[in-house]
């Protein structure tokens, strides 16, 4: 791509050289915080990490409701919007709208004449966000808070502003382009998941053999299975066991709905609350059963694959009948189970739900002899391996992808590369 002509040192470290004839400027000269209050008329607007500044009512992350808009702002389009908790997120737009914004945001007009969605963009970058992650005062990732002050004192770039609506004419047409190919690969991933999902509920509910009779059951999610399949409670299966660590000093472990049991080090829900020790936590061997009681309505229970310990708020179960432990992780990981084991949880909303062993032991389960049993693992880990692969190689391109349009957003609004 085309550079500019000349380069002159920006005098700021971080930013290295820019175009000779654009200049690095505090952002307190571009912009200025406007307090103007909420109107009667204004509709409600939320910040997104994902969809910018939109319509409260549009966003597919549950908000908190309030019942007094009296200490709101008024924002109007252009208005640069920040949350100031979120900034070294990048959550921080121009808006394209009329409304009214929470009193924790901030509001910002361009005091020069601005692109604001050029400064959208530049705030984006790697390099703006870790810069005001540094400025923003907080002791934890999720209680930063950037202030005025520290916003004013960062340098932003300021192009000419024709060089600015070129920039964000020339960003906005192949962010777009790129976000389509993103879409278009992350549907696809969508399709090989159910896709598998499929083969495993067929292949733990039905059998692989295509010529078999099937009977009906009473089990209401269920309605028929191979006839030479019997029906059990699930506590023929399962026994639940409290072994207790006595140290504390086992890997911790930690459970998901989406991978199952894992190191606690690995998983990504970081900033979680830690206890300060993990003396009587539950002991969790290779091939047990580990059920988090509180989430068992969303899944959240798996077969283990690793020896470490757990909250000893969940159960842990022994199979004690000769089975393939990986064909009752497939079978009980289904969403009819899931959803069956909401029906019978305890509590007034879904965060509150309990699944107590005596409640999830009477559930039926399906029992394949063992030797079928253990060809249903095989089939499925033979199918869904293929299915996975593509979905790593998707995945990677979706990165790839993702690692280029910001690394062109930060050439173009830097001034590495011209568009104009």
């Amino acid at each position: 791509m085309e550079k500019y002509k000349e380069y002159k040192d920006s005098g700021v470290q971080w930013l290295g050289e820019i175009p000779s004839h654009w200049k690095a400027v505090l952002n307190g000269r571009i912009f200025k915080e406007d307090v103007r209050k909420a109107l009667d008329t204004d509709i409600s607007l939320s910040l997104s990490q994902k969809d910018g500044l939109i319509p409260t009512e549009e966003m597919q992350e549950s908000s908190l409701k309030t019942s007094s808009y009296a200490n709101w702002k008024h924002v109007t389009p252009c208005d640069l919007v920040i949350n100031r908790f979120k900034a070294h997120l990048g959550v921080m737009f121009a808006s394209n709208y009329t409304g009214m914004v929470s009193f924790h945001y901030g509001v910002f007009k361009s005091v020069m004449p601005t692109n604001s969605k050029y400064y959208e963009y530049l705030f984006h970058t790697n390099v703006y966000k870790l810069l005001y992650s540094d400025v923003s005062n907080g002791m934890t990732v999720g209680l930063q808070n950037l202030s005025n002050t520290a916003f004013y004192k960062v340098r932003g770039l300021y192009p000419p502003l024709a060089e600015q609506h070129s920039i964000v004419s020339y960003l906005d047409t192949k962010c777009s382009l790129l976000d389509t190919l993103l879409s278009n690969k992350e549907k696809q991933i969508s399709l090989l998941q159910e896709m598998k999902q499929r083969v495993i509920a067929d292949a733990v509910t039905r059998g692989i053999n295509p010529s078999v009779k099937f009977k009906t059951t009473n089990i209401p999610w269920l309605s028929e299975i191979p006839e030479h399949w019997e029906i059990k409670p699930i506590r023929s299966l399962l026994r639940e066991v409290t072994e207790k660590s006595e140290t504390g000093e086992e890997e911790l472990l930690s459970l998901s709905q989406y991978t199952g049991v894992s190191y606690k080090k690995d998983a990504k829900n970081t900033g979680m609350f830690e206890a300060e020790s993990t003396i009587g936590y539950k002991k969790v061997y290779p091939g047990q059963f580990v059920m988090n009681i509180m989430l068992a309505w969303n899944g959240s229970y798996a077969v283990s694959d690793l020896e470490g310990i757990i909250s000893p708020a969940y159960c842990v179960f022994d199979f004690i009948s000769d089975c393939d432990k990986m064909y009752y992780h497939y079978l009980l990981r289904l969403g009819i189970y899931s959803g069956a084991f909401k029906t019978a949880s305890r509590g007034i909303i879904d965060s509150r739900l309990r699944l107590y062993p005596n409640r999830f032991y009477p559930f039926p389960i399906v029992c394949p002899p063992i030797d079928e049993q253990r060809s249903i693992v095989s089939y499925i880990t033979e199918r869904t391996s293929k299915i996975d692969l593509l979905i790593e190689k998707l995945n990677k391109e979706i990165e790839c992808i993702k690692e280029y349009k910001q690394r062109l957003i930060s050439d173009v609004v830097t001034g590495q590369v011209k568009v104009s």
